[in-house]
């Protein structure tokens, strides 16, 4: 191990990636037209048991959130420099933090992409079912009956191993991100919108004002899921003390005009009214790519283009937490963070006993989204409401790692030499973060509030667990039992 960087293993034998190849990895996992297509309406409020969000105000929360992940992104990029762990955001609590409060965050954290994971899947099988039922009037098969298929799709792919080129995922990004960006514009346009830019970005849109937007701060933290994940290349890119910053904010800056224009257009297409956009919950963008006489602006066959990436979007998202889960529980449990059954490796040299885990985390929570009500939202499909919920956890486990890493900074970077921006940065990922997790919790009802206090219950079991667990060295996760693809690069 050099003195100065940590290196969980060594990834020689591949290409030398470029600053392209690093902006699909981010740009990849934080699915930008998934997340503004089922995310908006959660920053909106209008899909909460709570009644809490920013409103019409939902600009305004994304610009804020962008704000203090712009900051998170220049500490992830400093950290590039300090710590090459393909794959170990924890490491980089565990640097400023310590072991312990590095193992609880390494749970907490797969935890979140795990409940994400999980929430994503009944949400793409019933926006297939209702999609197809709407628009050709056929039910080929239940909800459960997609889910399954998604299921078998995701269960196959961790299990045989996955390597998809970064330039495609670049290229079909770049396609879906530039279809609904170019109808968001002219959404903007055809409602006027351009002449009540204020009404975007004014606290007064929320109806609880500053703690709705703070509560739609949580969800607005939760677009940017993924930006960090460029960092997990540094160990094959060329000049990463270069490419990975540029990478990494590049990443936040682009996508973070695609969603502020993205949320803009949905408020204002519903001329910034609550009360039309909550008859739309579901997917607000597929009603404004619609016709005119269904409250569109569009045709048919422009909402069955958007209604198509979208879900091509939410696929690749669902996949890739798929992967980061599976490799993430691979690597605690290799750390001795985890019970050992999870090191466990298939014949095709991919992580069984967490892809395992992983799935069985996934059919609970079909089973949940079938069967049981105990989340269910008023006149809202139980999917959604199970989407709801696990975005909730997912967001605030996030929120949760992203400021112990903007705390953890102040120590584990004093040693940059760059004290102001360091200060700059901490401050301001350390502020976002903190209004999101207060936003989370501040006056917040079932079964909404139950998200949160999930998240609290295993961080606390997480350094219990880490107590009394056998400790390692940091960053000593041995991949060599992996096969070459499964050693590369982690989506998380």
């Amino acid at each position: 191990m050099a003195s100065e960087t940590t290196k969980r293993t060594e990834l020689g034998g591949k290409r030398r990636l470029t600053l392209i190849d690093t902006v699909a990895q981010s740009v990849g996992l934080m699915g930008p037209v998934f997340s503004i297509a089922f995310l908006v309406p959660l920053v909106v409020g209008i899909v909460s048991a709570s009644g809490k969000g920013a409103g019409t105000a939902a600009p305004l929360a994304v610009v804020i959130a962008a704000v203090g992940v712009l900051g998170l992104g220049w500490i992830i990029a400093e950290y590039t420099r300090k710590i090459q762990a393909a794959g170990s955001l924890y490491d980089y609590v565990t640097d400023g933090l310590g072991g312990r409060v590095g193992s609880a965050a390494g749970w907490l954290y797969y935890a979140g992409i795990l409940a994400l994971g999980a929430g994503i899947l009944p949400m793409i099988g019933g926006t297939i079912h209702d999609t197809i039922q709407a628009e050709f009037n056929a039910t080929p098969l239940p909800y459960w009956g997609w889910d399954l298929l998604l299921f078998l799709l995701v269960g196959t792919i961790i299990y045989f191993g996955v390597s998809l080129s970064t330039r495609v995922q670049l290229t079909l990004a770049a396609i879906s991100v530039t279809v609904v960006l170019v109808y968001s514009v002219y959404v903007i346009i055809k409602s006027a919108g351009l002449h009540h830019i204020a009404s975007g970005f004014s606290p007064s849109g929320s109806p609880t004002h500053w703690t709705g937007i703070l509560f739609g701060v949580l969800y607005g933290v939760l677009l940017f899921t993924g930006f960090e994940t460029s960092a997990n290349l540094a160990e094959e890119t060329e000049r990463p003390e270069h490419n990975i910053p540029r990478a990494v904010l590049t990443s936040v800056l682009v996508i973070g005009g695609f969603y502020v224009i993205g949320s803009f257009a949905q408020v204002a297409g519903f001329h910034f009214s609550l009360a039309a956009i909550g008859k739309n919950a579901g997917a607000p963008l597929f009603t404004l790519a619609g016709p005119k006489a269904a409250g569109g602006f569009a045709a048919v066959g422009i909402r069955r283009l958007v209604e198509l990436v979208v879900v091509f979007d939410m696929i690749a998202v669902l996949i890739g937490c798929a992967v980061s889960g599976s490799r993430g529980f691979f690597a605690l449990a290799r750390d001795r963070k985890m019970p050992r059954p999870l090191t466990s490796i298939s014949r095709h040299g991919t992580p069984l006993g967490a892809s395992l885990f992983v799935l069985f985390a996934y059919a609970v929570v079909i089973a949940l989204a079938v069967w049981s009500s105990a989340f269910a939202l008023p006149q809202t499909p139980e999917y959604v409401s199970m989407f709801s919920w696990m975005s909730t956890f997912g967001g605030f486990a996030i929120a949760v790692i992203y400021l112990l890493i903007a705390v953890g900074a102040v120590r584990g970077l004093r040693a940059s030499g760059k004290t102001g921006q360091l200060a700059l940065a901490c401050l301001a990922g350390f502020l976002v973060t903190a209004a999101a997790i207060f936003g989370a919790i501040y006056k917040v009802t079932a079964p909404t509030i139950w998200a949160p206090w999930t998240a609290v219950v295993i961080l606390v079991v997480g350094l219990i667990a880490a107590a009394v667990m056998p400790t390692s060295p940091r960053g000593s996760a041995d991949f060599s039992g992996l096969s070459e693809a499964e050693r590369g690069p982690v989506k998380i």
